[in-house]
């Protein structure tokens, strides 16, 4: 669950819708990816499906569990069953998945996280081998993609539109050399210069207002346009 504040309560909103939008940034993109690429990086987060399924409150912060601070445990189950959901309908999206949150536990000192990360990387070693040389020479290259649109999709998620609050992304998003940086033209028109995309698109990301004590007072969905600036 991703949680973004409000100025009296907070929204919700599911990781596999987030990773859905993810998706629609790599549609877009000017060079548009191999299939295998786009199915990985729309499909990143499809393993949180049944832990969003329910709101989960975390007793020490007074807020629902979100996918920071979720219990590690239920967390690793999910991103394991992500990877593997993926890997019965593609293994190169499968490892750029395993790859992806495999990075987040390189410096694991817990046991559980260390064993994840062990697993991973065995599962790597087995779908790589079945690759050839220029397939596997794509996966950094690849990886960074998937990890640019999810942290694009992250920032929609955790700002409202038209505003850049959360901490994370106000100097922009790094990729490959690069750095863009977004501008918001409107309240629901955001530009990121330079220009990554082929052409202008709408993203839809769904939510779940709560008040602070947790009652649901509305959804909603926020619709945002990504706006080239060459139209």
């Amino acid at each position: 669950m991703i949680l973004r504040k409000t100025d009296d309560g907070m929204d919700l909103i599911r990781q596999h819708d987030h990773g859905w939008v993810s998706g629609d940034f790599a549609e877009h993109w000017k060079e548009r990816p191999p299939s295998s690429v786009r199915f990985a990086i729309r499909y990143h987060d499809v393993g949180w499906e049944s832990l969003d399924r329910t709101t989960t409150w975390n007793p020490e912060s007074g807020r629902p569990f979100t996918f920071v601070d979720h219990p590690m445990q239920e967390k690793i189950v999910a991103y394991r069953k992500g990877v593997d959901w993926v890997e019965e309908r593609d293994s190169y999206a499968a490892c750029l998945c395993s790859r992806h949150y495999a990075s987040f536990f390189e410096k694991a000192t817990d046991e559980m996280a260390i064993r994840f990360l062990q697993d991973e990387q065995k599962r790597q070693e087995r779908l790589e081998r079945k690759m050839d040389k220029e397939t596997r020479s794509r996966l950094a290259p690849d990886l960074a993609l998937l990890k640019l649109c999810d942290d694009l999709s992250l920032f929609l998620c955790f700002n409202p539109p038209g505003e850049n609050r959360h901490p994370w992304y106000r100097d922009g998003f790094h990729y490959q050399g690069q750095r863009f940086y977004p501008h918001w033209e409107e309240s629901h028109t955001l530009r990121l210069d330079p220009n990554p995309f082929s052409a202008s698109f709408t993203v839809r990301i769904p939510y779940e207002r709560l008040t602070e004590a947790g009652h649901v007072v509305t959804t909603g969905t926020d619709v945002v346009r990504i706006q080239t600036g060459e139209e």
